[in-house]
Order: structure tokens, then sequence, then C-alpha cells
């Protein structure tokens, strides 16, 4: 059994990019179990976009980390030894706690991960673990899509916007999906089914917006912000919903506040309806959307693309990648070998 653990730590705050310094590499030894706790080991570490603003100074929807605090982030891994009765030693287990290879929980944040037959642990697990229920909340408890509707989603590319769209999709919808260059444009069309696609690098997106949607969105499902969400406002439908899942064009910013919506007008001429939400409000639901979700997963009716880097020391690295376009899938880290 390890006798180490190796962690991240914020080593100071980051308000714009993230820097060479921003976290800290640290080995230290394992405590020794107390009644009520488990010994767990990291197997995927998921990134997501949220992590950029807990490290900043920002008001934010939960505690912020704090320079000299382990950095947080969703963890999957399996449990060395238990002095816990809800868990057992072998069991996979999900939740919350520190970018490491190894740590010690009184498993408040954490519940048994499933296993869904013939699904590798690292879908399921970027699926289900934040992306999946993210995108389920926003659609449908937040957005009430309803079937015949247009709906419009930006980073669709991404790990939440993939799931978007071919909810959307279930649920009897016209999709459109916004990305970035040619392969991103081409993967939404051919692996997530979305009807078309709009490559915002190449292609004028209002314009485009207008021409695919001539009636009007009735949905905005919003990640992006600045330019990419003035092109959505400018092209709802009376009585449309926005919903504002990230605005992730402007975590790196710096220098001064970041301009709103230049389209913001649009909010009283067409009598929009908008709301952001953070997925954690969901907690006392995740039973039943988790298990709809990979009820759909193993019907074959969810497709889902994984990009992993491998090895926790390059996890800094790996989710600067989130804000530079540059993963290809939902962004985890492979702490350790998956069991057997």
């Amino acid at each position: 059994m390890a006798q180490t653990a190796r962690r991240w730590y914020l080593a100071k705050h980051a308000n714009a990019d993230i820097e060479a310094d921003t976290f800290e590499f640290r080995e230290e030894p394992i405590p020794a179990l107390k009644d009520g706790e488990m010994l767990v080991r990291s197997i995927y570490l998921s990134l997501d976009a949220t992590n950029r603003v807990w490290i900043s100074t920002w008001d934010q929807y939960m505690d912020p980390v704090n320079p000299g605090e382990p950095m947080r982030g969703f963890v999957c891994g399996e449990v060395v030894e238990s002095k816990n009765p809800a868990f057992q030693a072998g069991q996979i287990v999900a939740g919350m706690h520190s970018w490491s290879d190894y740590f010690v929980t009184d498993g408040a944040t954490f519940s048994a991960f499933p296993a869904l037959p013939g699904i590798d642990l690292s879908e399921a697990f970027g699926t289900l673990a934040i992306a999946g229920p993210t995108a389920y909340v926003g659609l449908i408890n937040v957005g009430e899509v309803k079937a015949g509707e247009t709906v419009v989603v930006s980073a669709a590319a991404g790990a939440v916007g993939m799931m978007v769209g071919q909810i959307a999709k279930l649920k009897g919808c016209r999709t459109i999906g916004i990305a970035g260059g040619p392969e991103k444009c081409a993967r939404l069309t051919e692996e997530f089914g979305y009807d078309e696609a709009i490559d915002y690098r190449n292609e004028d997106v209002a314009a485009r917006l207008k021409a695919l949607a001539p009636d009007g969105i009735d949905l905005l499902y919003e990640n992006v912000g600045g330019q990419i969400l003035d092109a959505g406002l400018a092209a709802m439908k009376n009585f449309g919903r926005v919903v504002i899942c990230g605005l992730i064009s402007t975590y790196n910013q710096s220098g001064g506040p970041v301009p709103g919506p230049y389209m913001f007008r649009n909010v009283i001429m067409r009598r929009l309806r908008i709301e952001g939400f953070v997925i954690l409000d969901y907690v006392e639901e995740m039973p039943g959307i988790l298990q709809e979700l990979a009820g759909w997963m193993m019907e074959g009716k969810l497709h889902f693309r994984v990009h992993v880097v491998d090895g926790l020391e390059q996890a800094p690295d790996a989710l600067k990648m989130l804000y530079t376009g540059a993963n290809q899938g939902k962004l985890m880290v492979r702490i350790g070998n998956e069991p057997g």
C-alpha cells in the first residue's frame, strides 16, 4: 500500500491566464484512517471549465480554492481501505476531492459509481460525473425544451455541448451546434447527430444563424458568451429561452470588467427568459437523471468522446487546453490504472 500521496496545491489565485507557478506539486504522507474514513486510489480526474472559476477571486457559487489549499475536482477512484461502513475495499467511487493520486475522505461527497455493461469506465465517468447531468438539467429542467423546437448550442463539440445536442434530438428537437474548425463541425453532424453545424472560426455566426433558423431560435444553450452569445441573442424567437451554462470565452480575460452582451436589448424586444444554473443545485434529482442517462448509454442512444491525458503531473497543462479549444472531447487526466 502506498505510504505517500502526490497532490497539486494552488500557489496563487489566477484571474487571467494559468501560469507555470499557479499550482505547486507536493508529496506528503498518507495519514492513518480514522473511523468513518476511507483511502481512495484515484483513477480519473475530470477537468472542467469551472475549475478556472474556482481558482479566481471572482464572486462565485461556492467557496474558492485559496492559495495553500489542495486543488479540487471531480474524481473517480478505487477504495483501497475502508473504515466507513458505506464503502467497501475494491469499490469504484466518484465525487469531489483533490487533484491527487491517493486521498483520505469521510465519503461525504462520494457515491458508489455504477458499472455499465459494455461501456468503458472512462466514458461512463466522463458522461455521468458532470457533463451528462449538466447537459440534461440545463436542457430539460431549466430550458424546459419541447419537441419540435429549434435548439442552438455553443461550444457544441465540448463535453456538455456534445451531450446537449443528442438529448435534444432524443426529445424531438432540431439542433444547430457552434464549434471551432471543420473537424469539430464535421464531428457534430456525423458523430453527435446535430442537424447543422456552424464553424465560428471561418463563418459569420450571426448570418448563419439567421439563415439556418429564419423563424428564430426557441432555446439557446450558452457555454461561451461574448460575440457568440450576441449572435444567438440576435436570432432568438419571441418568448425564447436562454440557458447560461458557461461563459468560457471570458474566463481568461483580465484588465477590467468584461463587457456585457451588446444585444441585451433583445431580452426586451423578444421577451426572452434568461437563466443561469449550477449543477450542484440539483443533487437531490441526480439519481433519476443518472438512471435515464445510463439507460440511453446502454441502449446506444448517446455517444461520447473522451480526451484522456496521462499522468497527474500533466493536470495543470491539460487544464489550459479547455480555454484554447485544444481538447478533442471530454477532458480527463488518467491518474492510475483501472482495476483488473
